[in-house]
């Protein structure tokens, strides 16, 4: 999969993914039966689904499992396939009023405040479901996450919730570099003091032994939000997306900015970044001069960063780092970055819009990949394409033309789009490469889920509500970053904190938490 990382208050969404698999047989698992062709919105029985891509990686991700499932449910699709860098001019105009195709599949098509706003368009699957999709119906009534997901504010179900295969409870996390750390005799921290010695100890003992004793970075900016990374230690739990930096603290939403939690980390890292423990450009360096020091050629110059796995954060230096453990914190607890519901879980995955005349037909075609065996073909490839299957077990394939195993999975598979369940335990029975892509992430996270900690669920809001959240949240969110950089840079978040809160008062911060508890609760009930 892509790693994609999100700033803290700058983005409000991370969307990750893509389509369909290659050559196989259909699964059996599923009740459902077939129906006459003939019988469906179309006169040859044929559906339009338009689905978004990242890339022009051909037409392979619907033949195999996808294509073979449409005809076993009796009907043809007729695929619509659009690059995502001209999806926003192509939508502009299907949402005002152009020829709208049956159904959209992957929730990269929409965001929230989109399906919000032309709801019309839309229609509602809850009579639909509970007549012909029998294993998504079982589904949410033991997974409570699943119901919840699909459950719009208005009680309604209006696009398939997923729940992917292979994924880490733990997003991204933080590494180190292992051999500074035996270049200088050093053990591998196991508390914030511990780590802040530790980079104090790169900085001052050429840590790379290139000569070079002003080279290196103890800490530099790596694929996640670096900053709210180094305050892990102190309960800054940031979601797999950073959405509204929201997070759930004794059982109840907090706006981890506000937290006095979130102040005394801020004053340590202050307090690393006087003392150049820190990249000075942390705040103000590009991408390009990011990934210029991860992967610098000549020697290794980071000594910690936050990214998604060794390889994908350091390129060619990957093999001089290893991830570094959850950090003890002035509390006595050990922290993480976990999001499972926003990274594993996903809501519609699959929208029926009201120029179909059958959506019941294509809600018999959907039931068919709420099973393991069609999840697995849908996030990696039809069997025989991208994995095999022998008895219980699963085994990934070696990808083809040269394609790495997480490129040619997208090539291959929906990967994180379109509907998906996998049961308890379904991870144990898919053998993996170990040292790279998903395989390696899983390694990785089974040493650290233990600290996983409850994150703030992926609730669904009103129009209005986001409607209050636009015009409110990027004066909040640009606020709050313009203070952390000052108070990591140039200090003073003990005598600036009471006009700081103040001040996100008088932008609409009450009315943003409201928004937040209150969606929080609706979530809540929905689940049950």
């Amino acid at each position: 999969m892509f790693k994609k990382s999100v700033s803290v208050v700058l983005m409000a969404a991370l969307l990750a993914a893509s389509l369909a698999g290659c050559g196989s047989k259909v699964n059996s698992e599923d009740t459902n039966t077939k129906t006459e062709a003939a019988s469906y919105s179309k006169e040859d029985g044929t559906f339009k689904v338009a689905t978004v891509r990242w890339a022009d990686w051909g037409e392979n991700y619907h033949e195999g499992f996808v294509d073979e499932a449409a005809k076993e449910a009796g009907i043809a699709v007729e695929w619509d396939t659009i690059l995502n860098a001209d999806w926003a001019d192509k939508k502009a105009v299907l949402m005002a009023g152009g020829d709208l195709p049956d159904a959209f599949l992957g929730s990269i098509c929409f965001s929230a405040a989109e399906i919000a706003s032309n709801q019309s368009a839309f229609i509602a699957l809850d009579e639909y479901i509970d007549e012909n999709m029998p294993n998504l119906k079982a589904i949410m009534e033991k997974d409570p996450t699943m119901k919840a997901l699909a459950t719009s504010s208005d009680g309604h179900i209006y696009g398939l919730p997923g729940k992917k295969p292979c994924r880490p409870l733990v997003s991204n996390q933080m590494f180190i570099n292992q051999q500074w750390l035996d270049n200088l005799g050093l053990e591998m921290p196991q508390t914030y003091e511990e780590y802040y010695t530790v980079l104090k100890a790169f900085k001052e003992q050429d840590a790379n032994g290139n000569g070079d004793p002003d080279d290196e970075i103890p800490f530099g900016q790596g694929y996640a939000d670096t900053a709210m990374f180094f305050l892990l230690p102190f309960g800054m739990t940031l979601g797999a997306d950073g959405t509204y930096t929201m997070a759930i603290k004794d059982g109840k939403p907090a706006f981890l900015p506000t937290l006095d939690s979130y102040r005394e980390g801020i004053k340590w890292m202050n307090k690393a970044y006087k003392e150049n423990l820190i990249d000075p450009e942390i705040f103000t360096q590009d991408t390009s001069m990011r990934d210029a020091k991860l992967m610098n050629q000549d020697a290794a110059l980071i000594g910690s960063a936050p990214g998604w796995t060794a390889d994908s954060t350091f390129g060619s230096n990957a093999s001089q780092y290893t991830a570094l453990p959850a950090l003890q914190g002035p509390d006595g607890e050990r922290y993480v970055s976990s999001d499972p519901e926003h990274w594993n879980y996903s809501r519609n995955e699959f929208m029926i819009t009201t120029a179909c005349k059958d959506p019941a037909a294509l809600l018999r075609w959907m039931d068919k990949f709420y099973t393991d065996d069609a999840s697995i073909q849908t996030f990696y490839g039809s069997f025989g394409v991208g994995i095999e299957k022998t008895g219980d077990a699963y085994s990934l394939l070696p990808p083809t033309d040269g394609n790495s195993a997480d490129t040619f999975a997208w090539i291959s598979s929906l990967r994180d789009f379109g509907p998906k369940y996998v049961s308890e335990g379904f991870n144990d029975k898919v053998k993996l490469p170990a040292d790279s892509g998903d395989g390696l992430k899983l390694a990785l996270d089974q040493e650290l889920r233990q600290y996983a900690k409850p994150a703030y669920p992926n609730v669904s809001y009103t129009n209005e509500q986001l409607n209050t959240l636009s015009a409110i949240y990027t004066d909040i969110a640009a606020y709050v970053t313009t203070m952390q950089a000052k108070w990591v840079t140039e200090g003073g978040v003990d005598e600036d904190w009471d006009t700081y809160i103040k001040t996100l008062n008088q932008m609409g911060f009450e009315d943003f938490m409201k928004i937040q508890n209150d969606a929080f609760e609706a979530y809540q009930e929905s689940s049950k």
